[in-house]
């Protein structure tokens, strides 16, 4: 089902442009199809800001849900900007106070750029509190991307995040630990995701305070997990919106980091994602860099040449859990989303699962 271009937000330009369907609003309100609005709670740094946009644009518009996808994008002014994030995000984005207003069916909160150990001493800390406080008695179903996956279990549970002594980086094998769930319904038992971050919630740490694994890997750790419900929050660890060169741009930006000096060591690259081809094109030039730290040298990082040997092998499987969510946003929300659930749904257990 298509989403709807109900401002002048690129993204929809730009999806449209590559194929996805986007409808016109003029044409969406001539259509008697059921809405659902999503928020969108974008916390990515300005490099990342617009891609993360249409990432999680492109999961809802390829849901088969009979509706039109009204997708709401905000975020925090307290995040360090530039210039042009900021006049993009006044320009394009609404204003949480708005959407308290008016509603939304689903939320979507992102990942965001770690500048502290202490996650409760982040920027955005204090202003996302409010936002999951409000989440939790009026949006159906909250789903939270890595570090927002971090921020919201400290925040309802105390559930510290482990440091880990490297950067987990890389696209790993997941196993689907409970079939039962209708989150899983209709996907591989057996999965591909990528992950990218520095900190980790375990396994031990989620089920001793009521939250429920449903995908786990065995070298990557936990990737989803759901609250006691069932359904109220949604955890990722790990970030099925990433494009198939997500990672490939993310190992440029850190040798960049390198031939500038911010790092001493040349990084390591992202671990199962550069097939044999893509790896010879790289250590060569990694070989070349470490004998010659020469600034020049970067301009000639071989992304072009890569990318042609990466596969993605997560899509799929990201399509179908974001299906599924939102299938069961639309069967328990009430059609004014300023009332969360229909009648006779229990919002402690709205997919009756725990009679099961």
């Amino acid at each position: 089902m298509p989403l709807v271009a109900h401002s002048d937000l690129p993204s929809f330009a730009r999806l449209a442009a590559e194929g996805e369907q986007v409808l016109p609003l003029e044409r969406a309100a001539h259509q008697d199809i059921r809405e659902l609005h999503i928020g969108l709670l974008n916390m990515m740094p300005d490099a990342a800001l617009a891609p993360t946009e249409r990432q999680f644009m492109r999961l809802v518009g390829n849901c088969n849900r009979i509706a039109q996808f009204y997708v709401h994008p905000f975020s925090f002014d307290v995040i360090e900007r530039g210039p042009a994030a900021r006049d993009y995000i006044a320009r394009y984005y609404e204003r949480f106070e708005d959407l308290q207003r008016d509603g939304l069916d689903a939320l979507i909160i992102t990942g965001a750029n770690p500048r502290s150990r202490d996650i409760t001493a982040e920027a955005f800390w204090q202003p996302l509190t409010e936002v999951l406080a409000w989440a939790r008695e009026n949006v159906t179903s909250t789903l939270c991307a890595c570090l927002a996956t971090h921020a919201t279990v400290k925040h309802f549970h105390n559930i510290e995040r482990i440091p880990l002594s490297a950067k987990r980086w890389g696209v790993y094998s997941h196993k689907v630990t409970d079939r039962s769930h209708p989150l899983v319904r209709s996907i591989n038992t057996r999965f591909d995701v990528p992950h990218s971050r520095w900190n980790e919630i375990t396994r031990p740490q989620l089920e001793k305070a009521g939250l429920h694994v449903l995908v786990e890997s065995a070298e990557a750790g936990v990737h989803l997990a759901v609250s006691g419900d069932g359904f109220r929050f949604v955890y990722f660890q790990g970030h099925p919106e990433y494009d198939r060169n997500s990672l490939l741009k993310e190992y440029k930006r850190e040798v960049l980091r390198y031939f500038s000096g911010e790092l001493e060591n040349y990084p390591p690259h992202p671990e199962h994602y550069f097939p044999e081809p893509a790896m010879t094109l790289l250590e060569e030039y990694r070989e070349r860099a470490m004998e010659r730290r020469d600034p020049a040298l970067a301009a000639q990082f071989p992304e072009e040449q890569v990318l042609p040997w990466i596969d993605n092998t997560w899509g799929d499987s990201g399509k179908i859990l974001v299906n599924n969510w939102l299938g069961l946003v639309y069967q328990v929300t009430h059609r004014d989303r300023r009332i969360p659930f229909m009648d006779g749904v229990d919002p402690r257990d709205p997919l009756g699962l725990r009679g099961r």
